[in-house]
């Protein structure tokens, strides 16, 4: 059999009771490969749970919920502790003679992805879940058009594809799997055996969409996450992440950009972006909403072709300009750029929220694409 998943963490068994002071001070996790990733089940994206066969004790929605997960020992309600996440209540056998559950039985959400896409790591976080955690997990995908309802999707019309194999996780802790599935998904199917609590989920990927849907927009912002679009790798991540810049929608907060520390040296700080495919670009925003103290002093962009970085031929095409703080800044181009990469420059320092780039596929971008989707099963 294929490999499906590895876990890169075993974090088995309960941990310690509360014992008071900092919730966090015992969580344990590492450092997975996968996260630099988009998170393919933001909400941000448009993810969703769509349902799930038990919640008793905690919705299922707070599966997606960005921040971590918190823990308050004070806060109970008319059904028990209330946790900061997936919880459901304990299963029993069918008799007093087999009180325990069977091996088969286990809970379970259906997952919508925010936007479709190959996965290459998940994280089944049970944080504050410490003696209610499940005993093991095991994860599944699908790939189904359009918006198809829960009964749909456990009809025996959808093909199911095991991501990870059940597999036992611990308790407060970040349960990390590395995924070796070259196929693109749509919905998970996250199942706890046989009971118990998820704080959050997370499932890391590569956006993959419909060359269709694309085809069909025309023009478009060339490197939107939800497009395909991605961070390739940037100088400095020290405040905030830079694939918030390629995130939908405008920001709502300062955190919800990319922020460098401050430079005290004559360096610049920068961004690369892989393109969802070999693109043109006939128009350009650079939005710094919410920087006023801290937004970038100027920025340039350059484009390339057929690079991962390295030695490459970088051209300029929009020229170092000045940038306001807090203002939605747009250029059209007299001559479209077309590549399959895009480098902004800030100078010196700060950040800026968002980077929009529209324009158009070209033929050897759209053929590419296609042939892609098709190999992953689109």
């Amino acid at each position: 059999m294929a490999q499906r998943s590895t876990g890169l963490a075993s974090f088995t068994g309960n941990a310690n009771p509360y014992g008071g002071g900092d919730p966090y001070a015992d969580y344990r996790t590492a450092d997975f490969p996968f996260t630099q990733y988009a998170n393919l089940a933001a909400r941000e994206l448009g993810a969703g749970v769509i349902a799930a066969n038990d919640e008793f004790f905690a919705e299922r929605e707070n599966l997606l919920i960005a921040e971590a997960a918190h823990f308050d020992p004070e806060h109970f309600g008319h059904k028990g502790k209330v946790m900061d996440g997936w919880e459901t209540r304990r299963r029993r056998g069918a008799s007093a003679t087999q009180p325990w559950p069977t091996p088969e039985d286990h809970d379970y959400a259906l997952i919508r992805l925010g936007a479709p896409g190959v996965i290459r790591g998940i994280v089944v976080d049970t944080a504050h879940f410490r003696g209610n955690m499940p005993q093991a997990v095991s994860i599944q995908g699908a790939s189904v058009a359009g918006s198809p309802t829960a009964g749909e999707l456990l009809s025996d019309d959808v093909k199911w594809t095991t991501l990870v194999e059940r597999t036992p996780v611990g308790g407060h802790a970040a349960n990390g799997f590395e995924v070796h599935v070259d196929q693109r998904f749509t919905h998970l199917r996250l199942n706890q055996h046989p009971d118990g609590g998820i704080a959050r989920l997370r499932v890391y990927g590569e956006v993959r969409p419909d060359p269709k849907w694309l085809a069909a927009l025309g023009t478009f912002d060339v490197v939107a996450l939800e497009n395909g679009g991605s961070v390739e790798d940037a100088s400095n991540r020290f405040y905030s992440p830079p694939t918030n810049t390629i995130n939908p929608g405008r920001s709502r907060k300062m955190d919800d950009g990319w922020e460098t520390a401050r430079r005290r040296d004559h360096g610049n700080d920068w961004i690369r972006y892989r393109l969802v495919a070999d693109s043109e670009i006939r128009a350009v925003e650079i939005d710094t909403a919410y920087l006023k103290g801290n937004s970038a002093g100027w920025a340039s962009l350059s484009v390339a072709s057929g690079t991962s970085g390295g030695e490459v031929e970088w051209k300029e095409f929009l020229p170092r300009t000045r940038l306001q703080p807090d203002t939605n800044h747009r250029f059209v181009l007299d001559t479209p750029a077309v590549g399959t990469h895009v480098r902004i420059d800030i100078f010196p320092d700060g950040g800026f929220s968002r980077l929009r780039l529209y324009g158009s596929l070209t033929e050897a971008g759209e053929a590419a694409l296609t042939a892609r989707h098709q190999e992953l099963g689109g």
